[in-house]
Formats: structure tokens, C-alpha cells, sequence
């Protein structure tokens, strides 16, 4: 079979693999981001009863490879009880493992935010959780941007875990086509530039974020 002949079969079936990336990747950093807002928060609280907890997380989750995370959440929980469809189960894997590291980029975010700010907030009489909430949380996503846009491009990779369970993202859909067309350098070549393309994407949406918020930091 020529590169060509090749191609127009594999198109649709990669292309509709890196729709399941996407998917993914992007619900992975939505609940990634919502998990990583409360563990930023949590470790900031001047309390041990949410800091301890969430440092333990954090530190875990960084700290463990997340092929085993995966492996934990599909195969593992459900000897306790709790099983999930191959799809949620793979969202669920990667978006606690991106809250982990959203939250420390959250948190030196927040850490950033000079005293005076906070200070400015509690003159208005604003309360702890108001000044957090109206004051330094916007100025801190403003500082998080390329450190969370960057872990929305490292999630556009890491979804090829996600095939080891059985999930037809972009990975396991080259695989499936080199198992009945035994092309394996073109098709894996083929899969290296979309993921690639995509992340060039991503990275193009990063910079005018950049350059969006950092026009709104000059501006305020």
C-alpha cells in the first residue's frame, strides 16, 4: 500500500482519535482546574486541618507516575466497590492528576500577589474570603496563565495513557489501523505530527492569552 492509499484509509480514523484527545484533555482541565482552585485554597488557609491534607495530595500525585493512577482508578477501585466506564474513568485519572499541578501554579500565583494587595481588600473592609475571592484569585489566574496553559499542553500528551484502558483516543486508533495495515512508522509518524499540530495550536492560544491578560496587568 503507498503513503498515499495509506493516509486517505488512516485520516478518518486518527482524526476522529484526536476529537477523543481533545475531549479529553479539555474536561480533564476543567476538573483539573476546579481541583486545583481548592487545593491552591487549601494550602493557603492559615489552617494544618486543609494545609496538611492538601500537601499530602499534591505531593502524591506529583510524586506517582500517572500510568499508575490510571491503572488505580479503572482497575483498582472497583475491589472496592467503585467502577467507572473506560471514558470517565480516564477523565477522572488525568484530572486529578492535572489539579495536583494546576494548584501549584495557582498557588505561586497567589503567593505572588504582593501584601499590599491584600491589604487594599481589608482597608475596603473586605473579609478574608472576600478579598480572596474579588481581589487576589483574578490577579493570580492572570499570573497562572502559562503555567496552566502549558499543563493543558502537557494533557493533549498525556492522554495517550488513557489507551492502556481500552479508550479509542489518538493513540489506540493508530494502533487499531496498524494492526490490519502493519504500517507501523507512517501511521506512528502520522499520529507524532497531530499531536503535534495540536499543541502548536495550543501554544498559538497561550500567547494571546499572555498578551491579552498582560495588556489588562498594564491597563489596571
Amino acid at each position: 500500500m503507498d503513503f498515499m492509499a495509506l493516509m486517505a484509509l488512516a485520516a478518518p480514523i486518527l482524526l476522529k482519535g484526536a476529537g477523543y484527545t481533545l475531549i479529553f484533555a479539555f474536561s480533564a482541565m476543567l476538573g483539573g482546574l476546579l481541583i486545583g482552585i481548592l487545593l491552591a485554597v487549601a494550602r493557603i488557609i492559615p489552617s494544618r486541618w486543609t494545609q496538611v491534607p492538601a500537601q499530602v495530595y499534591v505531593s502524591m500525585m506529583r510524586g506517582t507516575p500517572l500510568l499508575v493512577q490510571v491503572f488505580i482508578v479503572y482497575y483498582g477501585l472497583p475491589s472496592v466497590g467503585i467502577s467507572f466506564e473506560p471514558l470517565t474513568a480516564g477523565i477522572l485519572a488525568l484530572s486529578l492528576n492535572a489539579g495536583a499541578y494546576i494548584s501549584e501554579s495557582l498557588r505561586g500565583a497567589i503567593l505572588g500577589i504582593s501584601r499590599g494587595q491584600w491589604s487594599a481588600g481589608y482597608s475596603l473592609g473586605l473579609t478574608y474570603r472576600q478579598n480572596l475571592h474579588y481581589v487576589v484569585l483574578p490577579q493570580a489566574f492572570r499570573l497562572a496563565v502559562p503555567a496552566m496553559s502549558n499543563s493543558l499542553i502537557s494533557l493533549i500528551k498525556d492522554t495517550s495513557l488513557v489507551s492502556v484502558i481500552t479508550v479509542t483516543e489518538l493513540l489506540l486508533a493508530t494502533k487499531d489501523v496498524i494492526a490490519t495495515t502493519f504500517q507501523p512508522l507512517p501511521l506512528y509518524l502520522a499520529a507524532a505530527g497531530i499531536y503535534w499540530v495540536m499543541s502548536l495550536c495550543l501554544e498559538g492560544v497561550q500567547g494571546r492569552l499572555e498578551r491579552y491578560f498582560g495588556r489588562s496587568v498594564r491597563n489596571t
